[in-house]
């Protein structure tokens, strides 16, 4: 693996050894799909001291399929009561960012002093955020297996900021070899608990990751929190040895939506700012923080999901799946087959092995594909 360089260039931002700590907001589904609620969310954002604001740029057509058959119906005992029984589509698109408020959430954000960037979940949402001008790309955890997608990622030579969450560690080599084989040069690994918790979970957040991400792939490390609370990112900040924290943020907890029960509010996400920047300056956050708070936290490195919650939510992954009707004796294409969420089909990484190869059999659409669909 390559040696960790230490710092790298982001924008007009520097990240790593002897430099600040990254501090993103992460708008999520929090606007509510309200443009004057997205936009006060970025001033909030700037008056919180953060430095950069992150958007998800995708449509329910380019992360699903429009489909009720049973493997795209939201189930699971840990999943939030309003998501049960929708589909995956509906699911997004009530939580979707319009792509014609980007533009105007960029220019403000640069207006205030943020940097803008945003995490695309196929093509078409890399090639829109290249017109954008972004200086560097997110990947999501759950994203870190759709090989094609960061070919695509990695191609636009940009720096790329990946969260592996619940990814194995071959899953996490092959993510990294991927962007590095494709383009990529300058790489943060950030550690990450998809268990999306309304209160902090120290046992689960094994923090150790974060650097053994860093010794083994030779990259800056940091952390995305989907806790809730501002502990666990100030004590991966301080000790974990983040260069990174993304954390999600809301106006108002009460105000619901998918992301609301681990989001902070702006009190919050400044006060996490502010810790941080303290003990930067002077070795002490000020949040009084005991050491076996501090050593539950730091865990041990933690490869695959670390509870039930984050095994249940490999569904929301994305996988192969038939997009049209296929005959059989019909070649596999990008017409007819693609990268979609939930997990149900073959890996990602295996799409360029089937494109071109027959059907086996007549496939119909939103159909998950697997080796026995595929002729021999």
């Amino acid at each position: 693996m390559r040696k960790d360089k230490g710092v790298m260039q982001i924008g007009n931002r520097k990240i790593g050894e002897g430099q600040p700590c990254f501090v993103v907001a992460e708008l999520s589904g929090n606007h509510h799909q309200k443009y004057e609620e997205a936009e006060e969310l970025v001033r909030e954002a700037a008056k919180a001291g953060v430095d950069a604001i992150k958007l998800q740029t995708y449509t329910p057509d380019t992360i699903t399929l429009n489909s009720r058959k049973d493997w795209f119906i939201v189930g699971g005992k840990d999943q939030p009561d309003s998501w049960k029984n929708a589909n995956l589509y509906e699911l997004y698109g009530t939580a979707y960012t319009p792509w014609d408020w980007q533009p105007k959430l960029k220019e403000l954000a640069e207006s205030l002093g943020l940097m803008f960037f945003s995490t695309p979940f196929d093509d078409t949402a890399v090639d829109f955020l290249e017109g954008l001008n972004v200086d560097f790309y997110k990947v999501a955890s759950y994203e870190a297996i759709h090989i094609p997608l960061l070919k695509k990622i990695a191609s636009t030579k940009k720096p790329v900021i990946i969260s592996v969450g619940f990814a194995s560690f071959e899953e996490a080599a092959l993510a990294v070899d991927t962007l590095r084989n494709n383009g990529a040069d300058d790489i943060v690994i950030l550690h990450c608990v998809t268990a999306y918790s309304d209160t902090p979970k120290f046992e689960f957040a094994n923090l150790s990751t974060i650097g053994d991400l860093k010794n083994k792939f030779g990259v800056l490390g940091g952390f995305s929190d989907n806790n809730s609370g501002i502990e666990i990112p100030i004590i991966a900040a301080i000790v974990g040895g983040a260069s990174v924290i993304e954390k999600h943020f809301i106006l108002d907890k009460n105000s619901g939506g998918p992301d609301s029960r681990f989001s902070i509010e702006p009190s919050e996400l400044k006060e996490m700012v502010d810790r941080i920047r303290r003990f930067e300056k002077t070795g002490d956050s000020g949040l009084n923080i005991s050491q076996d708070r501090i050593n539950s936290a730091l865990g041990r490195p933690q490869y695959g999901p670390a509870s039930a919650q984050e095994a249940e939510n490999t569904f929301f992954r994305p996988s192969l799946w038939v997009k049209a009707d296929i005959k059989a004796g019909e070649v596999f294409s990008e017409n007819n087959m693609r990268v979609a969420r939930p997990s149900v089909g073959l890996a990602p990484k295996f799409y360029y092995d089937i494109l071109g190869r027959k059907a086996s059999c007549d496939i119909e659409a939103a159909t998950p594909v697997s080796w026995d669909l595929v002729e021999k």
